[in-house]
């Protein structure tokens, strides 16, 4: 459910960013509702800087518990929440960042029958999950609800990250026709840290009309040389998402 007031926005708590788009800017981000699918590597820089920039209400989606393996990078959880659902760690760490913040939880897998219900009510839609499957069915849901969706990846050294605004740009299908076969991935902190923060870098400007979005562009980050590249991506014209009622 979207939030019904504002986090403060004229509070000093923002006076370092409001220069940068304006009152009314600050405002349409406290009056934002985001779903954030999953609190862990990627979940952790993207709820804690939506948070800090005063977005009202984050939607956070988890089935998962918090593992030892899971602490090089998900920073919203600590040593003492092994063994915790991480939405409930997560909900915990940004209330004592942001006690003004809005935070609705659901310790639930995303399926066929749950991903059109998780979306519903929400202005955006980050991914930060590592489970493809997941991941297509609420892309899929968010896209049949014009919702933009904001994808991120990261394997090693190495992530990606798009925006994908339905009826703007291409959908993920079009961008991954089939999705890689599930595997846990090695992974550095550092990098969940920087896909992380452009995720929510990303939905700031896009709540807040600023900036040029990442749609119709996929950002590939290679850590271990420094370099960052762009690759366009194009729609298929049988992709079994967004090619429905797309004229001749």
């Amino acid at each position: 459910m979207r939030s019904l007031k504002s986090t403060g926005s004229t509070s000093r708590r923002y006076e370092r960013q409001i220069p940068l788009f304006g009152p009314e800017g600050q405002n349409r981000l406290g009056d934002a509702t985001v779903l954030i699918a999953g609190a862990g590597g990627l979940g952790s820089p993207v709820a804690t800087y939506l948070a800090l920039a005063g977005v009202g209400e984050l939607v956070i989606v988890d089935y998962d518990v918090i593992q030892e393996s899971n602490l090089n990078r998900q920073f919203l959880h600590a040593t003492a929440s092994v063994g915790l659902k991480k939405v409930y760690s997560a909900e915990a760490t940004l209330r004592s960042l942001q006690p003004d913040l809005s935070i609705v939880t659901y310790p639930e897998k995303i399926d066929a029958s749950s991903a059109g219900r998780l979306v519903s009510d929400s202005d955006l839609v980050v991914d930060a999950l590592d489970n493809y499957e997941a991941r297509f069915l609420l892309h899929e849901a968010a896209w049949n609800a014009g919702i933009p969706f904001i994808h991120g990846a990261v394997e090693g050294f190495c992530g990606q990250m798009t925006s994908i605004i339905p009826g703007e740009s291409p959908c993920l299908s079009c961008l991954i026709p089939t999705p890689p076969p599930a595997s846990p991935v090695p992974v550095v902190g550092a990098t969940a840290g920087v896909i992380g923060s452009l995720q929510a870098m990303e939905a700031i400007k896009f709540i807040t009309g600023t900036g040029k979005m990442l749609s119709g562009r996929l950002l590939i980050w290679d850590g271990l040389s420094g370099r960052t590249d762009y690759l366009k991506i194009r729609q298929r014209v049988d992709c079994p998402v967004c090619s429905h009622g797309r004229g001749s």
